[in-house]
């Protein structure tokens, strides 16, 4: 229901929370002989929701009601005139200004029906369930982190129509200085840019399903997301050796050396499938990714059209990943029925798929005893660009095996990984040209 209601949402409240034609009248009037003046607008028909008990009307505005909210009666659809009355103005003339103004926003189709939805409401009641099916499941597990841990809190009471660019900004210089969930200080520009891109989304379709007239945060300032991306995590290939030949005689040693020698993400080494490889030519498909989202594991495909590669396999691997097989079948064939057949390459000792994060911890462990430099379990992909990369393997042939999605895009990653790589191009191409 909730999937339907989505799918549908902004197309409903197109249709329901825009006035059906542009026959509108507006007066204004005093409220009393010493009081304010008001004005009464006919924005014109609206869909709304009759109860057939009691008679109660309900203008749809978001998520129509199953029952009366008065006596659970039930409701049908009806369209009828809607009138926005504002008052408050000191003057005759400031009333008929206002007046004058709403009724060209009418005339150009712009109007936006004034409403006390705040901003945590839209995010995540109507926001985030109208997108769903629209984006990846991690895509919006990663708006909603944002969303829950870095705006609802601090700008969530914040009605909607009343959000200004001063108050994002205000907000932004704050995640800069204290907006850390877990332990103190700020986020870096590169998480606040994250967090306007969601924000600037969300308004983006708030003008356009009619609760907004203009985007806000188009007018905010972020900070400035760094051209420069931090040093990142390697071993030497030294330490790379010593550390596989560290656990070399664990059960799931070819689940390292495939992370070593392969360069793949940790959920794509996890989601693999043994119909996924050709022992025979040494070849690999990488076409899915196992990840965690909200506690529970999802199967996701590859973000991009480069993420989804073909990837040779050297002849030490396959070896390995023969006996991973033949292990495999023996610990089956021991447990019986007891056996869970996940398909999966790299398995628990029941069969199951393995856990990301707590291979990802597993992994922390095993770089403590070894007594290596701690890098995360992401650091064996960059450890493999990194060597590739400083061994003369061409940067073309390196992104097409990590799949992404560009060859600059590696380039800018790695170049600045092993400085003597540049410094040995500059000999080669001096030995080259003669002095």
């Amino acid at each position: 229901m909730v999937r339907l209601w989505a799918l549908l949402h902004s197309d409903l409240r197109a249709k329901l929370c825009r006035p059906k034609e542009v026959d509108t009248k507006g007066h204004i009037r005093k409220r009393a002989p010493a009081g304010s003046w008001e004005y009464i607008l006919d924005v014109g028909l609206y869909g709304a929701q009759r109860c057939q008990g009691c008679g109660k009307r309900f203008w749809v505005e978001r998520r129509p009601k199953a029952v009366c909210p008065a006596c659970g009666g039930g409701l049908h659809e009806t369209e009828e005139r809607r009138r926005e009355t504002k008052g408050g103005f000191a003057c005759r003339k400031d009333c008929q200004a206002a007046l004058t103004r709403k009724l060209t926003t009418l005339a150009e189709h712009t109007y936006v029906l004034p409403s006390r939805l705040s901003l945590r409401e839209f995010l995540l009641k109507v926001w985030l369930p109208a997108i769903q099916s629209g984006v990846r499941e991690t895509t919006l597990g990663g708006y909603r982190m944002l969303v829950e841990q870095h705006l609802a809190p601090q700008l969530g009471a914040v009605q909607l129509q009343n959000l200004n660019a001063s108050q994002v900004n205000a907000h932004y210089a704050r995640l800069l200085k204290e907006g850390r969930v877990h332990g103190t200080g700020g986020l870096s520009p590169n998480t606040v840019h994250h967090v306007h891109a969601v924000l600037h989304r969300a308004l983006r379709d708030a003008v356009k399903w009619g609760y907004l007239l203009t985007n806000v945060a188009a007018c905010a300032d972020p900070p400035r997301a760094s051209a420069q991306h931090r040093e990142l995590p390697v071993w030497s290939e030294e330490q790379l050796h010593a550390f596989l030949d560290r656990v070399a005689e664990q059960r799931l040693y070819p689940l390292w050396r495939f992370l070593a020698m392969t360069g793949c993400r940790r959920g794509e080494a996890l989601g693999l499938t043994w119909r996924d490889l050709d022992i025979e030519n040494g070849r690999v498909a990488i076409v899915r990714a196992l990840v965690p989202i909200n506690g529970r594991l999802v199967e996701t495909e590859p973000k991009t059209k480069r993420g989804r590669r073909l990837i040779a396999l050297d002849a030490e691997t396959v070896a390995v990943l023969r006996q991973q097989a033949a292990r495999q079948l023996a610990e089956q064939q021991a447990l019986g029925d007891d056996w869970i057949d996940s398909g999966r390459v790299f398995t628990a000792e029941n069969g199951a798929q393995l856990h990301p994060e707590r291979i990802s911890a597993l992994f922390r462990r095993l770089v403590v005893a070894a007594a290596l430099p701690p890098i995360p379990l992401h650091g064996l992909r960059h450890t493999y660009a990194s060597l590739a990369l400083a061994k003369g393997v061409n940067a073309a042939i390196v992104s097409r095996r990590l799949g992404h999605a560009t060859v600059a895009f590696t380039l800018d990653i790695y170049s600045h990984v092993l400085p003597q790589v540049d410094a040995e191009a500059a000999e080669v191409i001096a030995a080259f040209v003669g002095r």
